[in-house]
C-alpha cells in the first residue's frame, strides 16, 4: 500500500513530518497492524520485518530519532529521510526490505527517490476488492486521525509492547483499541467489518463443546527464519532458505471458565497460559522434522492433542485432535481446486471427541518471558 500526493509537494508525509512519526509509535504499540493484513512469512527474515525485529536497539534508537522531528511542520524535506533511513531497514541493511519502506520519500541520492511517497509493505493483496477496501479505509482513517494531532513526540520505547507476534491480531486487544481509537476520533468503524479477514488470515481448524464451554483452535502465524544451509560462489555466499517445520495454533474460549483450562499432550500434559479477559492461548509445535531445521534434535509434536481439563472434578471432559497432515498417512497428490476443497481438507485433519479419550493431569509450565502467553512444546 502506497501514500502520497499528486507531486512530492503535495504528500502529507513532507508538509507533516510528524504525520510519519505518529504512525511509526502508533504500527509499535498496535502488532494487530503489522500482522492482520500480512501473508504468512512474517518475522525479522520477511519482506516487511517491524523496526522492533530488525534490531534489538532500534526502538530506543527510534526514541532519540522522534526528538529530531519538528511538530510544527517546519523543516527540508530532506530531514525525515536523513533521520529515519538507517533505522528503517531490515537486519542487513537493506532499506526496501521493512515495513514502513521510504526508498522514494525525499532521498537525496536520485530524482526517482524523491517522490513522497510511503509504502506500508505489511500489507498483502486480500482475496477480495472489498476486503482490499476496508483495509485502505482504515489507514486512510488512521493518517486523518493523525494529521489532526499536533505536540510532542509520541514515545515509542514507552509504548512498545514486546512479544508481537505473542498476542494474536483481530483476536485480542490489539485491533480492538485500534478501532476504539478510530470511534473515539468519529470515525464509525465497525468489528463486524474485519470479520473477513479475521476468517482469511486465521482461518478456524475446529472447535468442540462441552458443558456450555466452547474451546475454538485457529491457525496463527509462526515466523519462519531464514537458515544459511550450503555455502555456493566460493564460500563468500550464503543459499538462504526459509524453513516451516515450527507453527504455531490459537486456542480460544469465547465463555472463559476459571475452572477449565485448555491442555496439549503430545508426550506429556501441559497446561498453557492464558489471559483471564479473553481466554486465549497459543501453543507453537513442531510440526514435522525436515533433514535441515532449527534445533534438529527436537521431536515432532504432531499430532497435537488439546483436552478441555476440569480442574475442580480433576477430568477431562473433551478433546480433540488436530493433525498437520493427512490423518491416514497419506500425501494429497495436487493442490487444491477451490477454498471449499481447501476448507475440506483443513477439517478432515481435525478430530473432536466428546469425552476425553484419556484422564490427563495437568502440570504447572512456567512461561516462556518471551511469549508468556503461548505455550512452546519445543522447550518441554
Amino acid at each position: 500500500m502506497v501514500l502520497g500526493g499528486s507531486t512530492p509537494e503535495d504528500s502529507p508525509f513532507l508538509r507533516r513530518p510528524d504525520l510519519l512519526r505518529s504512525m511509526l509509535g502508533y504500527w509499535l504499540a498496535h502488532p494487530s497492524l503489522s500482522f492482520a493484513f500480512s501473508g504468512m512469512f512474517v518475522g525479522p527474515t520477511s519482506q516487511a520485518p517491524r523496526i522492533d525485529e530488525a534490531r534489538d536497539d532500534a526502538v530506543h534508537e527510534l526514541d532519540l530519532a522522534f526528538r529530531q522531528i519538528p511538530s510544527d511542520g517546519n523543516g527540508p524535506p530532506w530531514l525525515v529521510d536523513r533521520v529515519l533511513r538507517n533505522l528503517l531497514a531490515d537486519a542487513s541493511g537493506n532499506t526496501h526490505r521493512t515495513e514502513f519502506c521510504i526508498d522514494k520519500l525525499y532521498s537525496p541520492d536520485s530524482a526517482s527517490g524523491r517522490l513522497g511517497l510511503l509504502e506500508l509493505r505489511s500489507f498483502e493483496m486480500p482475496p477480495h476488492e472489498r476486503m482490499s477496501l476496508v483495509q485502505q479505509l482504515l489507514v486512510r482513517a488512521l493518517v486523518a486521525k493523525f494529521w489532526r494531532i499536533r505536540g510532542p513526540p509520541r514515545r515509542p520505547a514507552e509504548q512498545h509492547r514486546p512479544r508481537p507476534l505473542d498476542a494474536p491480531p483481530l483476536f485480542g486487544t490489539g485491533s480492538v483499541g485500534v478501532l476504539s481509537d478510530l470511534r473515539a476520533a468519529g470515525f464509525p468503524f465497525q468489528d463486524a467489518w474485519f470479520r473477513p479477514h479475521l476468517e482469511f488470515r486465521f482461518p478456524k481448524v475446529g472447535s468442540f463443546v462441552r458443558e456450555g464451554t466452547e474451546v475454538e483452535i485457529r491457525q496463527a502465524l509462526e515466523p519462519w527464519h531464514v537458515l544459511a544451509e550450503e555455502p555456493g560462489g566460493g564460500g563468500t555466499v550464503a543459499t538462504w532458505t526459509a524453513r516451516s517445520s515450527a507453527c504455531r495454533c490459537w486456542c480460544g474460549a469465547p465463555r472463559p471458565d476459571a475452572t477449565r483450562c485448555c491442555a496439549t499432550a503430545p508426550a506429556c500434559p501441559c497446561t498453557p497460559r492464558a489471559p483471564t479477559a479473553k481466554s486465549v492461548a497459543g501453543v507453537r509445535y513442531r510440526a514435522w522434522q525436515p533433514p535441515s531445521c532449527l534445533h534438529p534434535t527436537v521431536g515432532v509434536h504432531a499430532p497435537l492433542v488439546l483436552e478441555l481439563y476440569d480442574q475442580w472434578a480433576g477430568r477431562g471432559v473433551a478433546s480433540a485432535t488436530y493433525h498437520v497432515q493427512h490423518p491416514g498417512g497419506r500425501a494429497y497428490e495436487s493442490h487444491p481446486v477451490n477454498a471449499n476443497e481447501a476448507e475440506s481438507r483443513r477439517h478432515e485433519r481435525f478430530q473432536s471427541f466428546g469425552n476425553a479419550p484419556a484422564t490427563l493431569v495437568p502440570r504447572d509450565c512456567p512461561p516462556r518471558p518471551e511469549a508468556p502467553l503461548t505455550l512452546d512444546l519445543r522447550w518441554i
